[in-house]
């Protein structure tokens, strides 16, 4: 059944049929509402997390853990969720802290950069800095974020003030300190120059996404001034990027002021640990073939792993059993590309299909695994080395490129490096190949018995 079909139910008349079909698989009808012979969807639980009366118990307590034991739809914010990176905020903690850099994060969408910045700025608080997050948008202002900033700053971690004096009594913060003329790099840099008594962490998400050069040119001289003044503020700088140069463009002089990390994709032991964390918060179990199979279908990616860990957990909650099998994880595939399918453009998918049909399939399986790991980056001499598979030469790249308008090369690239037009494009063929897969397996276990122990939960009453 489709994610649509579980999430609405089934008209009454197919319920004759569904009972049939119970021997092959087990599936679950959500509640329904009935007026006046009509039956219409219900939430399963209430907006305080609690099963309705008359619903098991059991299985909507792990369903309702499981929405939080899995989130790929937002980031990690509490530490005890949060998975492997160990070594990265390490490499980042220590770079701030002993180095006083400012610090670029860089990588590709879904590798888990935010939940890394959300984690970054707990582990600052507790260490008393001043931390503000603030995630970019395309019409992102200077003087907008920077009087936000000043208003979080309390006036007692100003030099020129006194911790007796008024203004601090009066629980005044640094935006007092500015009228209402826009902002310049001059003055802020000025103000936060008098910064003493702790420290400010600046926090710049989603750093791709703004379009203005003004800004971008605005924040460079920023870390110039900061970092020429000696100044208790550093910036975290972070945005979907293959390289640095793709996220600050403008920053040639100030380049032994800043340091840029390469967010990695997640090893096996690290999707294995967000798998276990997972576990343990709802209460499902993973065979050890469904995880080693996640494990492999993620490709690395904290995002993909969860995506598909939550739809595979829902897949066993609907067999009404406790343990995930790699069956519910191909089941749960299939329900995660339909998610995925609906993201991406009819005319892309349309030039992939055209692609595929040239005898492009194979070098676009190479380019999406690669892409994914490298954010959205193709080189032609280092596409998948380690593997042995066939790399695509300059001339395939550039007919994916010229004839089938997929890929764009990267301007001024010393490595002639191509990256996809569409940043969808890598995740869509990747679990469009998953789907396929799955299709595969499922047809060929459906005849035989599920393998599934574990705890059988009862049926809902609905």
């Amino acid at each position: 059944m489709s994610w649509f079909g579980r999430l609405f139910g089934r008209p009454q008349e197919e319920d004759e049929q569904l009972d049939a079909a119970e021997e092959e698989e087990t599936i679950f009808t959500p509640p329904v509402v009935r007026q006046r012979g009509i039956q219409l969807p219900r939430f399963q639980g209430t907006a305080s997390d609690k099963a309705r009366t008359g619903v098991d118990s059991k299985i909507e307590q792990i369903r309702f853990r499981l929405r939080n034991a899995f989130t790929p739809s937002r980031p990690v914010l509490d530490p005890g969720m949060f998975a492997g990176r160990r070594s990265l905020l390490t490499h980042v903690i220590r770079s701030i802290e002993d180095q006083q850099l400012h610090v670029v994060l860089f990588g590709a969408r879904g590798i888990g950069k935010t939940s890394t910045l959300h984690i970054l700025c707990q582990i600052a608080k507790d260490a008393r800095y001043v931390v503000r997050y603030t995630s970019c948008g395309e019409q992102v202002h200077f003087d907008d974020m920077f009087r936000a900033v000043l208003d979080d700053i309390p006036l007692l971690y100003h030099a020129d003030y006194e911790p007796t004096a008024d203004e601090i009594e009066e629980g005044l913060t640094f935006s007092s300190l500015i009228g209402d003329a826009p902002l310049t790099v001059g003055q802020v840099s000025e103000i936060l120059a008098r910064i003493s008594g702790t420290r400010l962490l600046i926090v710049l998400d989603e750093f791709d996404r703004v379009h203005a050069p003004e800004f971008r040119q605005q924040i460079a001289e920023l870390i110039k001034n900061l970092s020429d003044r000696a100044s208790r503020v550093q910036l975290v700088i972070a945005g979907v990027a293959s390289n640095l140069n793709e996220i600050i463009e403008q920053i040639p002089s100030i380049r032994r002021n800043i340091l840029g990390i390469p967010v990695p994709v997640m090893n096996t032991e690290e999707l294995t640990e967000l798998i276990r964390i997972g576990e343990k918060e709802s209460g499902l179990r993973f065979s050890p073939e469904a995880a080693k199979l996640v494990c492999e279908l993620a490709n690395g990616l904290p995002y993909l792993a969860g995506l598909i860990c939550l739809h595979s957990g829902l897949t066993a909650l609907d067999r009404h059993n406790s343990i995930v099998s790699d069956i519910d994880v191909w089941t749960g595939v299939r329900h995660a590309f339909e998610e995925i399918n609906l993201r991406l453009s009819p005319a892309t998918q349309h030039q992939i299909d055209m692609a595929i049909k040239a005898g492009h399939g194979e070098d676009l399986r190479i380019l999406t695994r690669s892409a994914l790991r490298a954010g959205g980056l193709a080189i032609p001499d280092q596409i998948e080395e380690s593997s042995g598979a066939r790399n695509p030469d300059g001339v395939e790249l550039a007919r994916l490129a010229n004839d089938f308008q997929l890929l764009t090369p990267l301007p001024k690239d010393p490595l002639n490096a191509y990256i996809f037009a569409d940043e969808g494009a890598p995740l869509y063929f990747w679990m469009r190949e998953a789907d396929q897969r799955a299709a595969d397996a499922i047809a060929g276990k459906r005849s035989e018995p599920l393998k599934s122990g574990g705890v059988r939960l009862a049926r809902p009453v609905t």
